[in-house]
């Protein structure tokens, strides 16, 4: 009976028809008993029935008050909780809800629409944490479903800003002040950046899953990063599979391309032996031989430590991308997305001098990478050599 649904307006003229009908039988058996003319009995039984309908029809349409759970304001804590929690102060998080606002904001009639700064900061606490969502919602206030339809939302608005946040130095002046800081840092001169590349573990995806199996036997995106002596990434290229080697993700970058075409006049790149060695890339030598071989060496290798502790840096701040705390569970597409979207959110913190997280332990990904058979290119064997002489 509990699945059977009978109106009541239904119910209350069926009772009434059994009354009357048992009424009209009694009044036959007594026949010395006055009747009263049964049709009005049917029609007040009719409009009673119709009474009980406007009733049910008069209730439907009062809308029960929807019960919502209440928010955390986290704006409510200091500048340490928040950086703890978001990697970001008060000032920078209130700056990124306003740049994200014309993009997360919709126009609705329902009350209780996610705000803006919940849903940036529910995503950055996603990010910095690795959390699982559910965990991460209910902290917030937030349904499941609703973090997980907003997150996507909020990583391509950061994403959008990585033109104006991640920028290769293509000026002179630029270059110069890069040279400086690099040849303070280490005593290698003409460095404008250093690269590598950084494996960020994902979920086996369901196509092309071979392709994504890195040498040490997980799947992985492989990620270019090049970055200033400040730690501040200065070009990314995340949409590579993990089986895709180091080098041959710089050849068919842009910056690579670039470099290759000689954009760049005076100054180089400073990459590991996975890299060929080019005129604007100088890499070590693999068997130094004389006193200068192993200072030239030994210079470099302080150079192209800035950039194992920029990705060491990124992966604690955003422990999403540490292999430590699990694997990312998405489409291969969104974890790149995530990927830059961490990036542009690493530079904010490395612009405005924000504590490193601790303890930072550099890590290097433990995937050895040989390099591609390829003939050395004489400039470049030449120019090393004068530099390590010049050294």
């Amino acid at each position: 009976m509990k699945d059977l649904y009978v109106p009541k307006y239904l119910l209350c003229y069926l009772l009434q028809v059994c009354i009357l009908k048992n009424q009209s039988r009694h009044q036959h058996e007594q026949p010395h008993v006055c009747i009263k003319c049964p049709v009005s009995k049917y029609i007040t039984c009719g409009i009673m029935a119709y009474l009980a309908l406007l009733e049910d029809i008069a209730r439907s349409q009062i809308r029960r008050e929807r019960v919502f759970r209440d928010r955390n304001d986290f704006f409510s804590n200091d500048d340490s909780w928040l950086i703890s929690h978001f990697r970001l102060p008060r000032t920078i998080l209130m700056e990124l809800c306003n740049e994200l606002a014309p993009t997360l904001e919709r126009p609705t009639s329902r009350n209780h629409a996610v705000p803006v700064q919940l849903q940036v900061l529910t995503t950055l606490g996603f990010l910095a944490t690795g959390t699982y969502q559910r965990e991460l919602a209910d902290r917030s206030g937030i349904s499941q479903p609703t973090m997980s339809s907003f997150i996507p939302q909020v990583v391509a608005g950061i994403n959008r800003l990585s033109r104006q946040h991640i920028k290769f130095p293509c000026g002179a002046d630029v270059q110069a002040n890069i040279k400086t800081q690099f040849a303070a840092v280490s005593r290698f001169p003409n460095v404008i950046g250093a690269i590598d590349c950084t494996h960020i573990a994902i979920k086996a995806p369901s196509e092309n899953e071979a392709t994504f199996l890195n040498k040490t036997q997980f799947h992985s995106i492989n990620v270019q990063l090049i970055c200033d002596a400040n730690m501040v990434l200065t070009n990314v290229v995340a949409r590579w599979p993990g089986s895709t080697h180091d080098a041959v993700i710089l050849q068919k970058s842009s910056v690579g391309r670039n470099l290759e075409a000689g954009v760049l006049q005076d100054g180089w790149l400073i990459g590991d032996s996975a890299y060929p060695l080019k005129p604007w890339l100088l890499t070590p030598f693999h068997h130094p031989c004389s006193e200068e071989e192993h200072r030239f060496n030994e210079a470099h290798g302080v150079a192209h430590k800035v950039i194992a502790r920029t990705i060491s840096c990124m992966k604690k701040r955003w422990r999403c991308l540490d292999r430590s705390g699990g694997v990312l569970i998405y489409h291969p597409t969104k974890v790149c997305n995530i990927v830059i979207a961490c990036c542009v959110l690493h530079n904010l913190a490395q612009r405005h001098n924000l504590p490193l997280p601790e303890p930072l332990n550099i890590e290097v990904d433990d995937i050895a990478v040989e390099p591609l058979p390829e003939p050395a290119d004489p400039s470049a064997v030449r120019l090393r050599e004068d530099v390590c002489k010049r050294m």
